[in-house]
């Protein structure tokens, strides 16, 4: 089948729709961070600590990430139709730049209230700049070209995982967790680039489903299939332990033989994050291919899945605005609460990571709360976005608009 590459239109309901949706969630995950008093006690995905609401509710977003960045690449997919392949590299690269600028500036004090910046945070608005950068080199090649390169980092990183190096810069940003001194500051290094560009680079292939010639049936048919093999091939690699995340899964034993014990299965989808094993990919883009593959006429319908899709939507379309003012707010309300409860203000005026503070033991709420914190940032959230959404599509003139 050959695919003519031609304009899409403008938008993409149903990438605004899954970006929104995956927004959502990782609320919920940065609320948990801050409020729940579990988070600063132990991992959720500690098998021998967590319970089973708390392990879903960080095993549900886990499509956040990859989600995200697949569609980062989509997007430029679409930006590259209305320009030439200079145009769209130096258009990847400044906001590349841009994303670097922002976490180290106004998304590292977003999560640590230090004016001092004691410590630097390479998270995930750093690696999709470094994957935007690598991203705008890529552009040049034909398309089997770039998705050949990007499924063999999704698939071969983790043949490097028995490679390590101590305080190691460049080699820790590209497969390595790691907290790097530099002088008075700590580099924390927690999303690792090589899977990231990978990911990026098939989402900007994927793009290419959405041209005007293919069909949309036949796009359906192919979502629905890499979803699916996806998730099939998720299920024989990690029921046989035999490669693609370095945390085997193990049984548990249980009473009744005639059940799978609880913990079992907690240590069945256990999968690691950071850097992102190809288990973790393959499970999330497995999802992610097939609600792309169902989603596509919600808006174009006039019932309940309608009206979801535009909430969602209204968040997919301003998922920067969304990012930075969410932290923000979730930051602040926290300060506030601590000042509130008594545990005093500057505890929140963090040092390190927010479950390594030793201060924070004692503070924080029950699951429920935490869910219930999670729904009112939303509520407050949607309104702010859908005003600078509109703000937005009235202003197309104001080029800067579009790195915000």
């Amino acid at each position: 089948m050959q695919i003519v590459q031609t304009a899409p239109s403008p938008r993409i309901a149903t990438i605004d729709l899954l970006k929104g949706l995956a927004m959502i969630i990782m609320a919920l995950d940065h609320v948990r961070d801050f409020f729940h008093a579990d988070s600063f006690l132990f991992d959720p995905n500690d098998i021998e600590k967590t319970n089973l609401p708390l392990f879903l509710t960080r095993l549900i977003t886990n499509i956040c990430a990859p989600a995200f960045c697949l569609l980062a690449g989509t997007s430029a997919f679409f930006v590259g139709k209305r320009k030439t392949k200079a145009e769209l590299s130096q258009f990847l690269a400044t906001r590349g730049l841009w994303l670097l600028f922002v976490e180290f500036t106004v998304v590292t004090f977003g999560w640590y209230f230090n004016p001092h910046f004691s410590v630097l945070s390479f998270g995930v608005i750093g690696s999709l700049g470094c994957s935007m950068l690598c991203l705008s080199v890529l552009v040049q090649l034909p398309l089997p070209f770039i998705l050949a390169i990007g499924a063999s980092l999704i698939f071969g990183h983790n043949l490097l995982d028995s490679i390590h190096f101590k305080n190691n810069i460049p080699w820790d940003l590209l497969h390595d967790v790691e907290t790097v001194p530099l002088g008075s500051v700590k580099l924390e290094i927690y999303y690792p680039i090589i899977p990231w560009i990978g990911t990026m680079a098939t989402g900007y292939c994927l793009g290419a489903l959405y041209s005007t010639e293919v069909e949309a049936a036949l796009r359906k048919k192919i979502l629905h299939i890499l979803g699916i093999s996806c998730l099939m091939l998720f299920f024989v690699l990690r029921a046989t332990n035999f490669y693609g995340d370095p945390i085997p899964w193990q049984h548990y034993d249980v009473v009744n033989e005639a059940f799978i014990s609880t913990k079992t299965l907690m240590s069945f989808f256990n999968m690691q994050k950071y850097p992102p094993s190809l288990l973790f990919l393959l499970s999330a883009l497995g999802f992610v291919f097939i609600f792309l593959a169902n989603t596509e006429t919600w808006q174009a319908k006039d019932t309940y899945r309608s009206k979801i899709a535009a909430f969602c939507c209204t968040f997919g379309r301003v998922p920067f605005f969304y990012y930075i003012v969410h932290l923000y707010l979730i930051h602040l309300s926290a300060v506030i609460v601590a000042g509130l409860s008594g545990a005093g203000w500057s505890i929140f005026i963090l040092s390190a990571w927010i479950t390594e503070v030793p201060a924070l033991k004692h503070f924080g709420f029950s699951l429920f709360a935490v869910y219930s914190l999670w729904l009112s940032l939303i509520i407050l959230m949607y309104p702010l976005c859908k005003r600078f959404d509109a703000y937005k599509s009235s202003h197309k003139e104001k080029w800067y608009l579009s790195y915000l």
